[in-house]
């Protein structure tokens, strides 16, 4: 296969330099350091490449000269560099020329192209120690210098093997006897026995040979085959449209440092194929790698650039990362795709049309229309189960003959469209399509025999058009993508997709999924989120004169937390999770939890960055509108004796009344003693009871009146109980919550009992089987005992002891196998159940008749007429309602790929909530909001005459509400992203209102706007904000502008305001508590 190998040092001459530990040098550093010689044979790597400890080499880099001899020389010569690991080739001047990859894996890509007019070379290789997919767990992993050699290839050869090939895969593929196999396989044949090893003249003869099959001259035709297709000179109907991809997870097997260099080495490649391969065209999604790209290898970024300019690299996608598809919020799934599509728009001048996720496992039903309203017009996902398909698919894979063949033979829908996208390439660890893919496709693109579609390097125009037709899907749709497999389908909004393997994942990683959940509650205040207005606190703010925006912040902690939704090391939850117990497993390969530890490390120290900066832009938000406050903190013990009160932020839109805690530990406290309407036995602690009448806005302390029964907790017959509403009996063996409702219905099915069960699990990896059901163990309650007892607020503390486990309000989990699951035996009768997702909710069986059913699990609420029970969880996704029977999977740790994961001591909360009717006549979801989203308490000092301890009047009423339809939820609250955040801006400022339809109906809303907003236009828009049409105004009220606004199931709205700058009114905050047949009114001045 090759006419010359030469590796002496009078051709090649080597240097090398190893960074120290897992450093990671830049080029300019790295060329200043003493090198070294070195020769084939070198070892690199070391110790400890499984975490971050400072041994070992991580990092080798090579000063390369090559003198090439050889004279006349048709072709161009390659230098075959093989250091068993991934590398990068530079210029000597740090400019990225290719990636490598080592070893004798499928992706190996050893071969670096010489300009053939030159004699002597000199360049650089950057060599990580690692392979394209990690280390697989090995601590102490070493990679050789296999090759440096200069080498001439055989072309004649070379493209004979790709032609044998191609001839192999029609003969493996086809229908056995149909005629282009018996074709194929006399060619294969006649090939075999002409060709004599040590006769090279026989090379020509076999390929002369291979036209029997692939048509007289068509290697000759090169790239201009496609130009012909498109010109109606080949087949009438290009049946599969292919493109090249490097589908590169942004963290799973490595962490994202790791994938900063898989991006340069893999785009590279690509730019150079497009080089040589005229016809190459590829595609790539995630806007974060392509930042990564234009900050870490601007020569690299432009050369993309030049490339998409031409049309031949494709951005795909639209979102900032391949982003989780299930448990983010809603606003989040927005966020993806509004800051992906601005960075394409301002980068490359464009947006991309096509939706891609092709390695999600499982998507919410609310993308579609999320997708249609950032300017999206086809989707693209992936399919694979292991178990039974459900009804639809479509499904190609990679560069072969029988992938491209595959195109056609298992798609389900030829009904709709005979198209089929094959997508190759490497993928996952990056590297993409190679040159012997390229070639492999060379003779496919040219048959005209019937069998093997034509296969055609083209985009989506055609499938858009076929899109009309697609089988339109109602109710849930479930895949599971892969990088190779591309489906396409007709979605509707209340549509949903899980997948039928990764199951595990919704309990996998639980601190990374609350480390997400409480940046996203802290993030939402700020600016905007998954909780209801949450970001209402900075938008208010920069209403006034004295505050000035901090857009370029808040962007920067929107990517970190963006980019931590990756579905690979996804440690994203969605909101409240409204629902009934869980058991149930998503996969996500960051948020999810199927990455190694390092990946998580990362994401917590971006997580503690958002932390840090969040809180800093709320208390500046909070220091202007509040002036002087300071937050109450449970955990900070409270040194303010100066006269003032406390109040709190009510966040979201819904009216609340709560008992929060706050410290009682120091001598400071004075103010919150006397506000405190419960204070523990020990004195430390004090509860307030917070009301937030008019929904978001001001809550201040009230005190107890008549109408409300205190609660308690007691001794009853050997059970312990807390009373209110309905009582929570307490057993001390196996059994938790039988509960007594206000009509007096026992929610428990008599003769059982709920409790914590262990379920034997085998936790490899991220999967969870059916059979693990089979086999549990119901823990008992062997310690009971009441801790408060009222008038506010009681509690009941259960322990439970499970091997080296203990079970208490708190959970310090030891063990590595069981899973433990809460189960609640409800006498309650529905065949299906309510699960929450983002922007609405969905309904699943709560039987087993097909396979499809069977993988159905989330969060659930269970109701029939009359009554029903929700649990609300903060931390929690794994849910499932089976029979009467409701689980949530609270912990669970797997030994793959993360050895160590969630080990330590767990933390977490999750309510029950029984409720009088349906689901759809409950309050299910706003309880689930205000779980979620706890009450801002802070202390305000008495206002002096400087202004001090002021209260803008921003926040003493709510300024914003929705009357008219119980059904709609102001979701998000947030200042436009084209307006002017500059110091100097004086003019006009506009609001971002996002409105949804909460239980499936049709609706017709009113959106009031208090008249301070001095609002001066208003419009619906897309999620990328461009304007659809103005809002007709209803200016009667004297208090509020009011909007008419009209929704249909499930459906988000999109509002714009323009208002005019506030003057930054502040007043002093009284409130009169006055009781009136035994209600509290509250009246602000």
């Amino acid at each position: 296969m090759f006419t010359h190998r030469i590796d002496d040092a009078d051709h090649v001459k080597l240097e090398v330099w190893s960074a120290p530990g897992r450093t990671k040098p830049t080029f300019e550093e790295a060329m200043k350091q003493d090198f070294k010689p070195a020769k084939k044979g070198l070892i690199t790597g070391g110790k400890s490449r499984l975490k971050f400890q400072q041994s070992g080499k991580s990092t080798s880099v090579f000063s390369v000269r090559l003198f090439a001899m050889f004279v006349d020389l048709p072709n161009s010569i390659p230098v075959e560099f093989d250091p068993g690991c991934e590398a990068m080739i530079f210029t000597t001047s740090g400019v990225p020329l290719q990636g490598i990859t080592g070893g004798f894996e499928g992706d190996r890509r050893v071969e670096f192209i010489l300009d053939k007019t030159k004699r002597e070379y000199s360049f650089v290789i950057e060599s990580s120690c690692n392979g394209m997919f990690g280390i697989s767990g090995i601590q102490n992993r070493y990679f050789t210098l296999a090759s440096a050699d200069l080498v001439v290839p055989n072309q004649d050869a070379w493209h004979l093997f790709w032609d044998f090939t191609t001839l192999r895969e029609i003969i493996d593929t086809l229908p056995g006897n149909s005629p282009l196999q018996n074709i194929a396989l006399r060619t294969a044949n006649e090939i075999m026995n002409e060709f004599q090893v040590d006769d090279p003249d026989t090379i020509a003869k076999c390929r002369k040979i291979a036209e029997n099959v692939f048509g007289a001259n068509w290697a000759k035709e090169g790239a201009d085959v496609y130009q012909k297709r498109r010109e109606g000179h080949g087949a009438d109907r290009e049946q599969v449209w292919g493109i090249g991809h490097c589908h590169i997870d942004t963290a799973w097997l490595w962490p994202y440092s790791v994938t900063q260099q898989k991006v340069a080495r893999s785009w590279s490649t690509q730019v150079d194929l497009m080089n040589r391969y005229p016809e190459h065209h590829f595609t790539c999604s995630s806007a974060q790698q392509y930042k990564w790209l234009e900050q870490l290898y601007p020569s690299l970024f432009e050369e993309v650039k030049s490339k998409i300019k031409q049309g031949l690299f494709e951005p795909i996608g639209g979102a900032w990362v391949e982003h989780d598809g299930n448990m983010p919020s809603g606003e989040a799934f927005i966020r993806q795709m509004t800051f992906g599509q601005r960075f394409f728009q301002s980068r490359f001048g464009i947006r991309c049309r096509t939706g891609w996720l092709p390695d999600s496992f499982g998507l919410s039903g609310s993308i579609p229309q999320l997708m249609r309203s950032a300017a999206y017009f086809t989707t693209l996902e992936h399919l694979i189960f292991h178990i039974p398909d459900p009804r639809t698919d479509t499904y190609t894979a990679q560069a072969t003959t029988g992938d491209v063949r595959k195109a056609v033979t298992n798609h389900k829908n030829l009904e709709s469209s005979d198209m089929g996208l094959l997508v190759f390439g490497n993928g996952d660890g990056g590297g993409g399509p190679l040159a012997k893919m390229l070639e492999n496709v060379s003779p496919v693109r040219f048959t005209r025999i019937a069998g093997v579609p034509a296969h055609i390097v083209g985009w989506l125009r055609r499938v858009r058009a076929a899109g009309n037709n697609s089988r339109e899907l109602k109710g849930e749709w479930l895949w599971i993508c892969t990088p190779q497999l591309v489906s396409l389908a007709s979605l509707t909004s209340d549509s949903f997709a899980i997948t039928k393997i990764f199951q595990g994942m919704a309990s996998c990683i639980w601190r990374g999924k609350r480390s997400f959940m409480r940046t996203e509650r802290i993030y939402t205040p700020v600016h905007s989120g998954s909780d209801p207005i949450r970001q209402l606190v900075a938008t208010l703010a920069s209403l006034t004169a004295g505050y000035l925006y901090p857009k370029q912040r808040i962007d920067d902690s929107w990517e970190k937390l963006l980019l931590n939704q990756f579905h690979d090391g996804n440690v994203t939850p969605t909101r409240a999770q409204i629902s009934c117990l869980i058991y149930v497993y998503v996969n996500c390969l960051v948020l999810p939890g199927s990455a190694i530890g390092m990946v998580y490390e990362d994401a917590e120290k971006l997580y503690s960055e958002i932390t840090k900066e969040c809180k800093s832009i709320l208390e500046e938000a909070f220091d202007t509108l509040l002036v002087g406050s300071t937050p109450i903190d449970l955990n900070t013990p409270f040194e303010i004796s100066t006269p003032g009160k406390v109040l709190a932020v009510n966040t979201t839109p819904f009216p609340r009344r709560e008992v929060v805690q706050v410290p009682l530990r120091s001598s400071g406290d004075k103010s919150l003693r006397t506000a405190a309407v419960q204070i523990t036995s020990d004195s430390q602690t004090g509860y307030v009871l917070m009301d937030a009448r008019d929904g978001v806005g001001i809550a201040q302390p009230i005190g107890l009146f008549a109408d409300v029964k205190p609660v308690s907790g007691k001794f009853r017959n050997a059970q312990i109980g807390v009373e209110r509403l309905y009582s929570k009996e307490f057993y001390r063996f196996s059994e938790i919550i039988p509960m007594t409702f206000q009509c007096s219905r026992e929610l428990i099915a008599p003769g059982k009992t709920g409790g914590l069960i262990i379920f034997s699990d085998q936790p490899n990896y991220w999967d969870v089987e059916i059979h693990h059901l089979e086999k549990f163990t119901q823990l008992e309650f062997n310690d009971v005992r009441i801790l408060e007892n009222g008038p506010v607020r009681a509690s009941v503390e259960a322990q439970v002891k499970y091997g080296q486990s203990l079970i208490t309000t708190t959970v310090n989990e030891a063990l590595i196998e069981p899973s433990h699951i809460v189960e609640i035996p409800l006498d309650i009768r529905g065949l299906e159940a309510t699960y929450e997702c983002q922007f609405g909710h969905v309904s699943r069986p709560t039987h087993r008749n097909t396979t499809w059913d069977t993988a159905k699990f989330e969060y659930a609420d269970f109701s029939e007429y009359g009554y029903g029970v929700a649990l609300l969880s903060e931390s929690k996704y794994g849910f499932a309602v089976t029979g009467n029977v409701l689980r949530v999977s609270l912990l669970r740790a797997a030994t793959s790929p993360d050895a160590e994961q969630d080990q330590g001591e767990h933390s977490f909360s999750w309510a029950v909530l029984p409720h009088l009717g349906h689901f759809l006549e409950s309050d299910v979801p706003q309880v689930a909001y205000t779980f979620n989203s706890p009450l801002h308490l802070r202390y305000v000092p008495d206002q002096g005459s400087d202004g001090y301890g002021a209260v803008s009047n921003l926040v003493h009423k709510p300024l914003f509400n929705v009357t008219g339809a119980p059904n709609v939820i102001l979701e998000t609250v947030k200042r436009g992203d084209d307006d002017d955040f500059s110091t100097n801006s004086k003019g006009e400022r506009t609001i971002v209102l996002r409105l949804y339809e909460a239980f499936g109906g049709h609706a017709r809303a009113s959106l009031n706007v208090s008249k301070k907003l001095k609002v001066s236009k208003a419009a619906i828009t897309n999620v990328l904000e461009d304007h659809i049409e103005d809002l007709k105004v209803d200016n009667s009220d004297d208090q509020v502008v009011s909007f008419p606004l009209k929704f249909r199931g499930f459906e988000v709205v999109t509002v714009k305001l323009t208002v005019s700058l506030n003057k930054a009114q502040h007043k002093s905050y009284v409130a009169y508590h006055v009781i009136r047949s035994g209600l509290l009114k509250n009246y602000c001045f």
